[in-house]
């Protein structure tokens, strides 16, 4: 599979496409397992997996 974006360790966050953004899920934990989103006033936790995969929960 070819992503259409830059997925080395230096990107952070850019564009694949004019209208969708893209980012690491590791800059958004901080180098971490886990990262709070907030939305509207609603508080979700990422969490990256030791298989890698992503979970995100209320």
């Amino acid at each position: 599979m070819t992503l259409p974006f830059d997925t080395s360790e230096t990107f952070h966050a850019t564009r694949a496409s004019a209208d969708m953004p893209v980012h690491q899920a590791e800059a958004l934990t901080g180098g971490g397992r886990e990262a709070k989103i907030v939305l509207g006033d609603q508080v979700y936790t990422l969490r990256i997996t030791r298989a890698g995969k992503l979970i995100l929960t209320k």
